[in-house]
């Protein structure tokens, strides 16, 4: 029956043919490169000049920060562990979640949410009233502040590559008026890092919030295929990993009665 088939608009198959979004593969592999395919595989359509310029830039822009993040703890533990590749990769992203690759998710939702209230207003309102409304609820503002950068050089490179194309919509104006209004609020310096410019370029781009975390994945695989890579070739199985020593703060030693 009609209603027990299976529809998918993303990709069409049959023998000697794969078309996807209705382009076909050959025609792709030519004549896009990969962040313009990963665009048109997620939105549906060709990116313009602009956008395929900012899905690269997004793109790089996360692929690695070096050895101390939990996914790639997580991928090199796994590995040291003696597991396959394709388990190391898979335990590297499961340790992604909200605290660690979700703040392009959280902060493009909040964004989101904002710019559609905000119609008729300038960005500087929304943001101060969104300022407002997170000291009120003790929520931190996710993509702004970083735990080493005091200004994340990834932030920069990529607003001025938007600006380079004219590209600049009410979600990159509303995330640098959140900038100013946080430090006019908090009498702190909350610069805006990657994952919050991130946020503000695939709003802009029309892309939904949920996707966020799917972005940074994107972006993250080839970092953590490197350093899985790596601790198969170069490391000892079953190595220490982590912050080492660790201290045992638990209860003494004891007997059963």
């Amino acid at each position: 029956m009609a209603e027990d088939i299976w529809k998918t608009s993303i990709t069409e198959i049959g023998p000697g043919k794969i078309k996807v979004r209705g382009y076909d593969i050959a025609d792709i592999m030519e004549k896009l490169s990969y962040a313009e395919t990963v665009y048109l595989i997620l939105k549906g359509e060709l990116p313009t000049k602009a956008e395929a310029a900012l899905m690269n830039a997004i793109l790089v822009s996360s692929i690695d920060h070096g050895a101390s993040p939990p996914s790639v703890l997580g991928t090199r533990t796994v590995m040291s562990g003696g597991n396959s590749l394709n388990a190391a990769l898979a335990g590297g992203v499961l340790v992604i979640g909200d605290a660690h690759g979700g703040a392009i998710e959280q902060s493009a939702k909040i964004m989101q949410q904002w710019a559609a209230r905000g119609e008729g207003r300038s960005m500087k309102e929304v943001a101060a009233d969104l300022v407002d409304w997170l000291g009120q609820t003790k929520i931190r503002m996710p993509g702004f502040g970083h735990r080493l950068h005091k200004v994340d050089p990834r932030t920069g490179k990529l607003f001025e590559i938007a600006a380079r194309y004219g590209f600049s919509g009410r979600h990159i104006e509303l995330c640098r008026a959140i900038e100013t209004a946080l430090a006019e609020k908090t009498g702190k310096s909350l610069p805006i890092n990657v994952d919050g410019a991130i946020a503000a370029v695939i709003s802009d781009m029309g892309f939904d919030w949920r996707l966020g975390k799917g972005f940074f994945i994107i972006s993250r695989m080839p970092g953590l295929l490197a350093h899985a890579y790596e601790e198969m070739t170069r490391e000892k199985p079953m190595r220490k990993l982590g912050p080492l020593p660790y201290e045992y703060d638990g209860p003494p030693e004891r007997g059963m009665k």
